[in-house]
């Protein structure tokens, strides 16, 4: 297989954010990221670029303009005056309103806007942002912790080059926002694999309702292990690789499919994640990787950096090098995970029947469909590289990095404070 030319990877500053002390998303599960991904030198393997900040005007691209502008101008000190707004755009417990809200969302969904503009401009084979992959966003609002659908805008931009684009999505909750943003065009498929059953979020993602052959649902059950997940994933992927003749993949690589989320309900080991990830970049097409869920921090950075090293092509040692967050992977600072120990509710038969409905449904499509092209639009902003080369720590001043956290983002064990969070969905 060929190997990809440049590889670069998006950082921002989006881990610095706080959703507050009971909320179960923690950005800064990106800094740990980061920092880890540092100490095995895989920076030093590809090219880290620096993506602008989303235009409101390019958010606007799906979503609703009145939306992009109330997510531009509300603040915490302010969301009491709009009560009803604040209703109708669905934000409130699951999606709070916090300092630097909109420009939380400008830097992610940049990352993953750069990302598309890169592989379309065949400036790099493979691209990847930890910091996106929001996939529950909707045109006008805000869903399961995420605000703007960067994968959607990501998706818009492949599609300026490729007639076809597929989305694959591993996270434990289901991909709804990306499947409903393209539910009525033949010009992107979506396959989730994700849990379904018990009022489990969003709800949505059983086969059996609403089926549309471009849009293939794996609900799954409690407890699901490496082998079961990794046979189906391969099976189905391949034949919709095969079928479908996708110009360009973008692959969310949610965490929260891992043994031990705390959102979750799988038996997922880091090397079952990551066996998705290195099988898809075997097709060795244009690829965007994101991240999405993972609410067990340490995990979620384990997982990308041995992610990244997949798509760098390097197996990383086991014990983790020191770095700056090195006391959060103790006791026995290991990189991998082994798979969990629930009870793995999904029968060979269920699974088996998984598949042949998605293979029936992929047997509908008798040739790749076609699209009549057309000019390519311009881009809505070139990045340019010398307009902020400053260090990228220093982007932040330490007062503000400090006000932004808090001590009870980073205990673990009974300090926690993170276990008083209900899932209720």
């Amino acid at each position: 297989m060929a190997e990809a030319k440049e590889k670069r990877v998006c950082w921002g500053d989006v881990g610095n954010v706080y959703f507050g002390p009971n909320h179960p998303m923690k950005p800064h599960r990106l800094c740990m990221t980061h920092h880890l991904v540092l100490s095995y030198d895989l920076h030093k393997k590809m090219e880290i670029y620096r993506p602008h900040k989303a235009y409101p005007t390019e958010l606007a691209q799906f979503h609703s303009t009145e939306y992009v502008e109330f997510l531009h101008r509300i603040t915490p000190n302010t969301q009491h005056l709009f009560a009803n707004e604040m209703a109708r755009y669905n934000l409130g417990e699951d999606c709070p309103v916090f300092d630097n809200l909109f420009e939380f969302c400008q830097i992610y969904a940049g990352g993953t806007i750069d990302a598309a503009r890169r592989l379309n401009n065949q400036l790099c084979d493979i691209a990847i942002n930890w910091a996106g992959g929001l996939h529950h966003a909707k045109k006008c609002e805000a869903s399961g912790f995420c605000y703007i659908n960067d994968l959607v805008l990501g998706i818009l931009e492949l599609l300026k080059y490729h007639a076809r684009v597929l989305y694959i999505d591993i996270d434990v909750h289901h991909g709804d926002g990306v499947e409903e943003a393209f539910y009525f065009t033949d010009r992107v498929m979506t396959v989730s694999f994700h849990k379904y059953g018990n009022k489990f979020f969003p709800g949505t993602g059983n086969r059996r309702k609403r089926r549309k052959i471009l849009c293939h649902k794996c609900p799954l059950k409690d407890g699901i292990d490496d082998t079961s997940f990794t046979r189906l994933f391969k099976t189905i992927i391949a034949k919709v690789v095969e079928t479908y003749s996708p110009g360009a993949i973008v692959l969310q690589c949610g965490a929260d499919s891992l043994a031990g989320d705390r959102l979750g309900c799988f038996n997922l080991s880091i090397d079952g994640h990551a066996e998705c990830v290195r099988f898809v970049k075997k097709f060795n097409l244009p690829l965007l990787v994101t991240g999405g869920g993972g609410y067990t921090k340490e995990n979620v950075a384990r997982c990308w950096t041995v992610e990244t090293g997949v798509l760098l092509d390097t197996e990383l040692p086991n014990e983790i090098p020191d770095n700056e967050y090195i006391k959060y992977f103790a006791p026995d600072h290991s990189l991998k995970i082994p798979g969990g120990n629930l009870e793995n509710l999904n029968s060979k038969s269920y699974l088996n029947a998984i598949k042949v409905q998605v293979m029936e449904s992929l047997r509908s499509i008798q040739i790749s469909p076609s699209v009549q092209m057309h000019e390519v639009p311009p881009d809505f902003y070139i990045p340019d590289f010398d307009e902020d080369e400053q260090n990228p720590d220093a982007r932040m001043d330490p007062y503000t990095r400090q006000a932004n956290s808090t001590d009870d983002e980073y205990y673990e064990g009974d300090n926690d404070n993170d276990n008083d969070y209900m899932n209720t969905d």
